[in-house]
C-alpha cells in the first residue's frame, strides 16, 4: 500500500504535466493560425485579382531582389520566418502558398500595422506583383506544421 501512494502521485503529476503541455501546443497552433488569418480578411474582389506577372519568369528574379530589400529583415532570408526583435511569419507556410495571389497583393498593399506588417502601397503595383510572384514561387517549406483546423478537417474526411 505504501508503494501505491507514490506511484499514484507520480501518475497524477505526469497527467497534469501532459494536460498543461497539450494546452500550450493548442495555444501555439491557434497563434499560428491567427497570424495567417489576415489573408482571409481580403475582400472577395481583391482575392479575385489575377497577377499580371504570373507567367513572367523575370518577375521572380525581380521579386527576389525586392524581398531582400524590403522583407527579409522580418521574414528571414529564406522567407521561413524571422528571428530576433523583428519576427515575421513564414511565407512558406501552406496558408500563404495556398492563398490567392490577389489576397497576398491586398495584404502587401494594406499591411497589418498592429502586428508589425508595414503598408507597401507606396511600392509601385508592378513591384508588389513581382513580390507576390516571388513569394508564390517559393512553395511550402518542408516540415511546415499543419494547422489544427486543417488537421481536423483532414481527419473528418474518409
Amino acid at each position: 500500500m505504501k508503494g501505491a501512494v507514490p506511484a499514484l502521485l507520480i501518475c497524477a503529476l505526469l497527467l497534469v504535466a501532459s494536460v498543461v503541455a497539450g494546452g500550450q501546443n493548442d495555444k501555439k497552433s491557434a497563434k499560428v493560425e491567427d497570424v495567417y488569418a489576415e489573408l482571409g480578411k481580403a475582400p472577395e474582389k481583391a482575392r479575385g485579382r489575377v497577377n499580371p506577372l504570373e507567367k513572367d519568369a523575370e518577375a521572380v528574379a525581380a521579386g527576389r531582389l525586392l524581398f531582400a530589400d524590403h522583407c527579409a529583415e522580418c521574414h528571414g532570408e529564406n522567407a521561413e520566418g524571422g528571428s530576433g526583435r523583428k519576427k515575421g511569419p513564414s511565407l512558406r507556410a501552406a496558408e500563404v502558398q495556398n492563398a490567392a495571389p490577389g489576397a497576398i497583393f491586398w495584404l502587401l498593399t494594406n499591411g497589418v500595422v498592429r502586428k508589425g506588417m508595414p503598408v507597401w502601397s507606396r511600392l509601385p503595383e508592378p513591384q508588389r506583383w513581382a513580390l507576390v510572384r516571388f513569394i508564390k514561387s517559393l512553395g511550402v517549406a518542408e516540415g511546415e506544421p499543419v494547422p489544427a483546423s486543417r488537421a481536423a478537417a483532414k481527419a473528418d474526411k474518409p
